[in-house]
């Protein structure tokens, strides 16, 4: 039987309070929020964009905003307020469900997955990996296979520092590959 990822933060937090000498159960790294996101490029049909944010919004539980281009750059032929991805930003329950189902469904089905590597996490505490595709997440199997594409997720703790946010990731049974 799989644990609920909260329950198993709950379970795990006086081992986690000794490991990293801390106190009070305030000053433990918690979870802020999950970013999903996936660039789509300058695309000049709508359908792309639209295809990508109906995508993400099946997989996440959460409606997508689209993303425009913070500025103009000649070589990529793109304008200012373009639009050129798609994010989706969860908290609470749904933050939750979608991690529980990213480490027990869709990472197991990943092709020759051994794990992400222990510098996927910033200075700041912060995770962030790569999908290179969305179809290894049950809401896009049925779909056609030939509109394939990758997203990032980032997963943002209260952690101080990359050393803390390490320790509070293994204990959430985050897969890290081995040290050689």
């Amino acid at each position: 039987m799989i644990i609920p990822l909260k329950e198993k933060i709950a379970k795990v937090k006086p081992a986690l309070k000794k490991t990293l000498g801390v106190k009070n159960d305030h000053a433990l790294p918690h979870l802020v929020k999950v970013v999903v996101s996936s660039g789509t490029g300058k695309a000049k049909d709508k359908k792309r964009n639209e295809l990508v944010a109906d995508r993400l919004g099946k997989i996440t539980g959460q409606k997508a905003a689209l993303r425009g281009a913070k500025q103009s750059i000649a070589t990529f032929k793109s304008r200012q307020g373009d639009i050129i991805g798609v994010a989706v930003t969860l908290r609470g329950p749904r933050m939750y469900k979608f991690l529980d189902k990213l480490f027990n469904i869709a990472m197991p089905r990943m092709r020759d997955f051994k794990g992400y590597p222990e510098t996927s996490i910033d200075d700041m505490g912060n995770l962030t990996i790569g999908i290179r595709e969305h179809i290894v997440f049950p809401e896009t199997v049925d779909e056609e296979i030939k509109d394939v594409f990758g997203m990032s997720v980032t997963i943002v703790t209260t952690a101080k520092d990359k050393k803390e946010a390490l320790e509070f990731f293994r204990v959430m049974g985050f897969p890290f590959r081995k040290s050689r």
